[in-house]
């Protein structure tokens, strides 16, 4: 099976496998050493076919030998890694032609805008709820301080905006206020070309009715009265 990968795909190297889980099988470490033939540190992706949370549906693993304490045998185990989901610019093509088609008529644009900021909104809150346990547990004293996820989260904080101050909130203002002016413009210029329309139709409608009745008066000046004649003998 590898072979003809590699007959179909020359450019693409195979870093692993995955199943459909959701979560760590028993056999997961016997498979994954058969792949190892092929790749040195083969990676493991388990993917959750019937997501139930907000955000990637798959975890990847690699396998590595956890020594114990007790001078016992080391032992091979599964570490998460981090990981995330792209695409060639094809492929992003591609999906895009496909969900033009997938569209649920009896769903709106509004309502499906909706869904996606409301599935938004929850993603961003349970991040911000694992950001908040993992700081509680620092300051308990319940893990080490991580210099690289606190500057992390510093980053995050200082790139959100202060819509307290009084500047930004008369930006915003004037923003929506211009806003608000273009479409009250391009309604009333669109009203005004549709009651344009709507005059010069009845004035072609007038004009086409006084050209017929034109045409039709020579044709009846051209009719002369006939009187009856009577028979007299």
């Amino acid at each position: 099976m590898r072979d003809m990968f590699k007959k179909v795909n020359v450019k693409e190297v195979l870093i692993g496998w995955y199943h459909s889980g959701p979560k760590l099988q028993a056999a997961d470490l016997q498979i994954n050493e058969l792949f190892k033939r092929y790749v040195a540190n083969p990676v493991l992706v388990v993917v959750d076919v019937h997501p139930k949370e907000v955000g990637i549906p798959t975890n990847a693993y690699i396998s590595i030998e956890e020594i114990h304490d007790d001078g016992s045998a080391a032992t091979k185990t599964f570490e998460h890694i981090p990981s995330e989901i792209g695409a060639e610019e094809a492929e992003e093509i591609g999906v895009e032609h496909l969900l033009r088609d997938v569209k649920d008529n009896a769903i709106g644009t509004l309502s499906l805008r909706l869904a996606r900021q409301l599935e938004s909104i929850k993603g961003l809150n349970d991040r911000l709820e694992k950001m908040s346990v993992y700081l509680d547990n620092v300051v308990s004293g319940k893990l080490p301080v991580n210099v690289d996820i606190i500057y992390n989260l510093q980053d995050i904080f200082n790139l959100i905006p202060n819509l307290d101050a009084a500047k930004l909130s008369s930006v915003f203002a004037k923003k929506t206020n211009d806003t608000y002016m273009l479409l009250y413009i391009s309604t009333m210029i669109r009203a005004i070309i549709s009651l344009h329309d709507l005059v010069n139709n009845k004035i072609q409608n007038r004009e086409a009715e006084l050209a017929q009745d034109i045409s039709q008066a020579p044709n009846q000046q051209n009719v002369q009265p006939t009187t009856p004649q009577t028979d007299t003998s």
